[in-house]
């Protein structure tokens, strides 16, 4: 079988690989759509971001779902030839975090696809690849393409947990990517009374609007767009910022009513944070890091209809053509959510 491995900065290789038959408790995916996240792209474009780094060749790809191919000894409940969803996500289940019920906090986390630990903890992008029985969740009335967006949209749904309650409340969101336009979609089943999304780019407020924002403001054609938002102390209630970006952080934050909820997403180094109004509004800043069981929960949303990010994929590349794909996923002119076919 091939997998997809990054050697450095633009370095990508494709190498053939055994798989080995799963053991008990497991099994033996066979892999048939991968999405390219915005880790993989940091990986793809510089090696890494922040402080990890690339030290070793490491397997990318953590967003992917496939049919299952053999089952290891003592598996229950699936079949051969169901599609799964699979999600990336393997904490330990003994250290303190985990046995806190934090398990997306997990201090030896074996997520696909990760160089923060050394040695790397090898991702999916490979036509075939063992997993934990527990890691995949049947996908039955889904396509491959919907399975694979389980993961990015655990993301999702992991934010609005830590958000809090959000029926009838008034929702800002910042920097609509596909982690955006999923907290809306996220939000608007949670029950929000009214979302606003924010970005710089009107092809990607587009998808916004798609997926239910009430409004879509352009700071890049109009910098005071949350102006009328941010009179007095502000009208939002909550935050959900996705891009990474401090002036959009910096607006966000002047934007919220007292004791207002930021809950940041966007990960792209260090950000200054406005500490005055956090201070003088009672502001709640709230990190979202990956997810744990809210995957199964993305799942059974999309097999029942409650949410759809099908309109999110807006190119397919076979396995192959990896670099076209890293590519046109790395054009945000272009590209919403790039998927590799590995059939």
């Amino acid at each position: 079988m091939k997998a997809l491995y990054a050697h450095g900065a633009r370095d990508l290789r494709l190498a053939d690989e055994d798989c080995a038959g799963p053991g008990p408790g497991e099994v033996r995916v066979r892999v048939a759509r991968g999405g390219i996240c915005g880790s993989d792209l940091h990986y793809y474009s510089h090696g890494g971001f922040g402080t990890v780094t690339l030290r070793e060749p490491m397997i990318l790809g953590h967003e992917i779902a496939g049919e299952v191919a053999e089952l290891g000894a003592g598996v229950s409940g699936l079949a051969v030839g169901d599609l799964v969803a699979v999600s990336p996500s393997r904490p330990c289940g003994a250290c303190r975090y985990c046995l806190k019920g934090l398990p997306n906090q997990c201090e030896t986390m074996r997520f696909y696809g990760s160089a923060m630990p050394f040695p790397h903890i090898q991702g999916a992008f490979r036509q075939e690849i063992v997993a934990l029985a527990s890691q995949c969740v049947p996908a039955a009335g889904l396509d491959p393409a919907r399975a694979a967006m389980a993961e990015p949209l655990s993301v999702a749904l992991h934010a609005m947990r830590r958000a809090g309650d959000l029926l009838g409340r008034r929702v800002l969101v910042t920097g609509c990517g596909p982690i955006g336009v999923l907290a809306i979609l996220a939000a608007r089943a949670a029950g929000a009374g009214e979302i606003t999304a924010v970005d710089i780019a009107d092809r990607a407020l587009g998808f916004a609007e798609e997926a239910g924002a009430s409004r879509r403001l352009n700071t890049a054609a109009d910098p005071q767009a949350l102006a009328e938002d941010s009179r007095g102390k502000g009208s939002f209630d909550v935050l959900f910022e996705c891009s990474g970006a401090a002036p959009a952080l910096a607006a966000g934050i002047g934007a919220l009513a007292p004791r207002g909820v930021i809950v940041q997403l966007g990960m792209s180094g260090e950000m200054a944070l406005p500490i005055l109004p956090v201070i003088a509004k009672e502001l709640e800043l709230r990190g979202s890091f990956r997810f744990h069981e809210e995957f199964a929960v993305a799942v059974a949303m999309m097999r029942d209809g409650r949410i759809d990010p099908g309109f999110l994929l807006t190119h397919t590349l076979p396995l192959e053509r990896h670099a076209e794909a890293f590519e046109t996923a790395s054009d945000k002119s272009r590209a919403m959510k790039v998927q590799l076919d590995f059939a």
